[in-house]
């Protein structure tokens, strides 16, 4: 019988709540990236990010607990969930937005619930395709492309490569989610502090072999605020909540925070900078909203596609 995983339950109020919070801290993520990409190039940002977050939960555990000792036998295992989830989905995402805008990432990176769904019953997580679930992520990305509005229309003409790095970044987080569950014994904690300590390790060497170090001499007070911002808030609190979540809620849940990153980001900076929101922008965050019930069993009936259908 294949292993079960978490695709067809229903969240608790919880888990929702910790979904929500996640996506708004994620929602800061791209604004962050992009004040910092102006003076910083991608590999040093990724290493940046990783390196000084995994200092932050380091020094957490040393004044907080618990002992990193337990997390030490899953060393190896923790350089492949820092490949896939941390050293080369953020340096495609970097490096794509270099090339084309922050809009279009949103849109792409909200398609990873598609492949996690794709890839758990690929795997024989899951015996059927549920596709309340399926319409429910069918919903929300378009609800992510139209709160982009307008605007995704001009970064449609960007580079194939750029594109082509948005969606890769999208399958390789789809890839570690479906890892990160043999984590679950370990403390959420421990699994973000081992994890960004791998990605550190990773981006070390390959940023000293390849990058100049005088931008880092050369980047100002705007550029390190974002920098920090992005490690301490977007990465070293925001994984110990993600981790969490995969734990409580299975991989496939914890995916659908891709969803909610972009219509958070707009209401941010509707809440925070006074822009105002148009109504494209209500519209695809209703969009959203319908595929998020969707997927919780709430809107359609939960039925699926089995095997030899």
């Amino acid at each position: 019988m294949p292993h079960a995983d978490r695709t067809t339950e229903r969240m608790t109020l919880a888990q929702w709540g910790m979904l929500l919070l996640l996506g708004a801290i994620w929602g800061g993520t791209f604004f962050f990236a992009h004040i910092a990409l102006a003076e910083l190039s991608p590999l040093v940002l990724v290493m940046l990010r990783v390196g000084i977050a995994a200092a932050a939960l380091h020094i957490y555990l040393w004044l907080r607990g618990p002992s990193f000792r337990p997390a030490l036998p899953y060393a190896g295992a923790f350089l492949v969930l820092a490949l896939i989830n941390n050293v080369l989905p953020f340096s495609l995402i970097f490096a794509g937005q270099t090339a084309t805008g922050a809009g279009l990432a949103a849109v792409l990176n909200a398609t990873t619930p598609f492949w996690t769904l794709l890839l758990v019953r690929a795997l024989g997580r899951e015996s059927r395709l549920p596709l309340h679930k399926l319409a429910g992520v069918l919903l929300g990305v378009a609800g992510t492309a139209v709160t982009i509005g307008p605007g995704l229309a001009s970064q449609l003409g960007g580079p194939l490569w750029a594109k082509l790095a948005f969606v890769g970044a999208s399958g390789s987080y789809a890839v570690a989610l479906l890892y990160a569950r043999r984590f679950s014994r370990l403390p959420p904690v421990l699994v973000a502090a081992g994890q960004l300590t791998a990605s550190t390790a990773i981006m070390v060497p390959v940023v000293v072999a390849t990058q100049d170090a005088g931008m880092l001499f050369a980047a100002g007070p705007g550029t390190w605020t974002a920098v920090f911002a992005l490690a301490l808030v977007s990465t070293a609190f925001a994984y110990m909540l993600y981790f969490r979540l995969i734990a409580e809620a299975g991989p496939t849940n914890a995916s659908l925070v891709t969803l909610v990153v972009p219509a958070s980001a707009i209401l941010l900076s509707a809440a925070f900078l006074g822009e105002r929101l148009a109504l494209f922008e209500l519209s695809g965050m209703l969009l959203i909203a319908l595929g998020l019930i969707s997927i919780d069993g709430r809107l359609l009936p939960s039925r699926g596609i089995t095997r030899g259908s």
